[in-house]
This record gives structure tokens, C-alpha cells and sequence, in this order.
């Protein structure tokens, strides 16, 4: 039950972050690092990703593979975290430790990720009774 639940809230999670992308760009335009060309089209792809990650990670036969691609979405974006902390005084609204627990929190959330998604794909009822 708690990997099927896990599962179910990471998908919606990855989803609801996907079309926020498209929804608000503007927030995602603040935090990219100005030495990356295309930033709009950077975020919409990356918000693409998401919504493709988290609608993968609801299939089962999709969702070793979307909880890998997510992973290595995760890691690249990881740079506009850093980029965000390093220059958090363009993000007044934002308290600077809330921008050092964020790095930390991408790390947990790759584990959690993997966890669901990768390492154990295929979540049966036998797979939980097991776990």
C-alpha cells in the first residue's frame, strides 16, 4: 500500500511541477543560470519531462525508466539550485535557508525517486506484503 500511494503522489507531484512549468515560466525563467542558452525553451522542455516523467512513473511497465529519466532530470537542474543560492538576494521573497535546505531536499528527493521507480519497478500486492 505505501509503495502504491508513493508512487501515486511522486506521479502526481512530477505532473502538477511539469504544467507549472508552462503555467508560470516566469518563475522558472528567474531561477536559470544565465550561462544557459534558450532559458524559455529550457524551462517548457524540462516541464515536458516532467509531466512525460510523472505520467511514466503511473505506468508500470513505463516506470523503471521514468524514474530513471527523472533522475537525471533531477541532477541537471540541480545546477539552477546552486545558481539560486549563489545569487539569493534576486529572490528576496525566498528566506536564504529555505535556498540551502532546497539542495539537500533534491538529493532526498532522487532517493525517493529511485526508490519508487527504479529499484523496484513493478509494485505488486506480493512485492508489498514482502517489503
Amino acid at each position: 500500500m505505501f509503495a502504491r500511494l508513493s508512487v501515486a503522489l511522486l506521479s502526481l507531484l512530477f505532473i502538477a511541477a511539469g504544467i507549472n512549468h508552462f503555467v508560470s515560466p516566469d518563475v522558472y525563467m528567474k531561477i536559470m543560470p544565465d550561462f544557459l542558452p534558450w532559458p524559455l525553451a529550457l524551462v517548457y522542455v524540462s516541464g515536458f519531462f516532467e509531466v512525460l516523467g510523472g505520467v511514466g512513473l503511473a505506468v508500470p511497465r513505463l516506470r523503471r525508466a521514468a524514474g530513471w529519466g527523472l533522475i537525471a532530470l533531477l541532477v541537471a537542474v540541480f545546477p539552477a539550485n546552486v545558481d539560486m543560492l549563489m545569487n539569493a538576494d534576486q529572490f528576496p521573497a525566498i528566506p536564504v535557508w529555505a535556498l540551502v535546505v532546497r539542495l539537500p531536499l533534491q538529493g532526498v528527493l532522487i532517493a525517493w525517486v529511485w526508490w519508487a521507480a527504479a529499484k523496484r519497478p513493478g509494485i505488486t500486492q506480493e512485492a508489498e506484503d514482502v517489503s
